[in-house]
């Protein structure tokens, strides 16, 4: 009998979910299917309700859902429940909901495995303070950074977030504004600004030819962040394709007992674009 899961997010069109859990199903030998779902703001507890009763298995959830569903789980991980944000639910034929939370995972996996990219003693500045910020803080403190700054237009959300993890590692909260003569080793923008195509007002100075700066969003050309990062010498320009994968494959761990095997679905991606 076919699986069912699904992702659910807004905007959701343009997510590559369904196909990295199809080439993952085949890759595994793994009988499922996986399709995207848009859900209208203040319907998510109700669109994955109607999903479960409709013999689904599991979901992913994106933007701007994730700190809804942290709420919405019976139970969670020790990660989710850290990071305050769950992006991965598995829905337990009893009708109660567990949450994790791959994104931290995925990106620091990214980073290290397929970009080569230590974070070990480096200073990392992490944009916004909303629920994709801090599913990932702790997986990056984790590699001990020498400074993890979170920087966010409302300055208040990310001093906030930063006491709330100061016992893992050494981090800092601030304004955008606040950056004004300050340079980092790598930039991460969890920011939701990419939806519009828009980059958040740092100052200038930020980026120096030693930067790698990366971008949480994921498209067919370069970010509207990754441009940015380019046109002031960035040395390197990612975007969050790999985490997407990376996040993904820890999830399909998490619903099927099976780890498959990343990077030739990242390669398969990006051959598609």
């Amino acid at each position: 009998m076919t699986d069912h899961y699904c992702v659910m997010g807004n905007p959701i069109a343009h997510s590559k979910s369904p196909r990295i859990h199809t080439l993952f199903a085949a890759q595994c030998g793994q009988d499922l299917d996986y399709r995207a779902i848009l859900v209208e703001p203040g319907h998510f507890a109700r669109a994955v309700a109607d999903f479960h009763a409709q013999g689904g298995k599991g979901l992913n959830v994106t933007v701007p859902f994730k700190e809804e569903a942290w709420a919405l789980v019976a139970t969670r991980s020790a990660r989710a429940q850290r990071a305050g944000a769950v992006n991965t639910l598995q829905l337990d034929p009893s009708g109660s909901y567990y949450g994790d939370n791959t994104d931290g995972v995925g990106l620091v996996r990214d980073l290290k495995n397929n970009q080569n990219c230590a974070l070990a003693g480096k200073c990392v500045l992490l944009l916004g303070a909303g629920g994709a910020a801090r599913g990932v803080i702790e997986p990056l403190l984790d590699e001990q950074p020498s400074l993890l700054l979170i920087a966010n237009r409302t300055p208040g959300k990310a001093v906030q977030l930063a006491r709330d993890f100061h016992d893992s590692g050494r981090i800092e909260g601030c304004g955008l504004e606040a950056l004004a003569e300050r340079s980092f080793d790598v930039i991460i923008n969890a920011t939701a600004a990419g939806l519009r195509d828009e980059v958040p007002i740092l100052p200038p100075g930020v980026v120096q030819t030693h930067s790698w700066c990366y971008d949480m969003m994921y498209a067919d050309e370069p970010t509207a962040f990754m441009r940015w990062a380019q046109n002031r010498g960035a040395e390197r320009t990612l975007d969050g394709l790999g985490m997407l994968v990376e996040q993904a494959a820890e999830a399909f761990y998490l619903w099927r007992g099976v780890r498959p095997a990343t990077k030739p679905v990242i390669q398969s991606l990006r051959q598609r674009r």
